[in-house]
């Protein structure tokens, strides 16, 4: 999906060529098939290819991962999908990072969220 949104469209042998350590061509069609199944992408006919392309915004998109993330692996909960983000040892923010953490925080709480 990363290229899909980097690219706009691509093809499967665009897409394979473009990943480091590329499955084979027909894992990649199986992939954007399935992607496609289940409307995160569509086609269209170029020729002899078909080019692929991202059904939703990239913006879109992050946001209901997100939330699939947090629903399926924290049990619905931000809170706890953010504690294990700021417990990772690999997590380094800078004080920049934690002033715009707490503008959001407090924002939440002046809209009740």
């Amino acid at each position: 999906m990363d290229l899909l949104y980097q690219r706009g469209r691509a093809s499967a042998a665009d897409i394979r060529a473009a990943m480091p350590d590329p499955p084979s061509y027909s894992a990649v069609r199986a992939m954007l098939r399935i992607l496609e199944a289940k409307g995160h992408v569509r086609h269209h006919v170029d020729g002899p290819r078909y080019l692929y392309v991202p059904t939703l915004p990239r913006e879109s998109a992050k946001r209901s991962a997100l939330r699939h993330l947090v629903q399926t692996f924290f049990e619905g909960s931000a809170a706890q999908a953010i504690s294990a983000l700021l417990d990772a040892p690999s997590t380094n923010l800078s004080d920049a990072d934690l002033d715009r953490l707490a503008t959001f925080i407090e924002r939440a709480r002046k809209e009740g969220a």
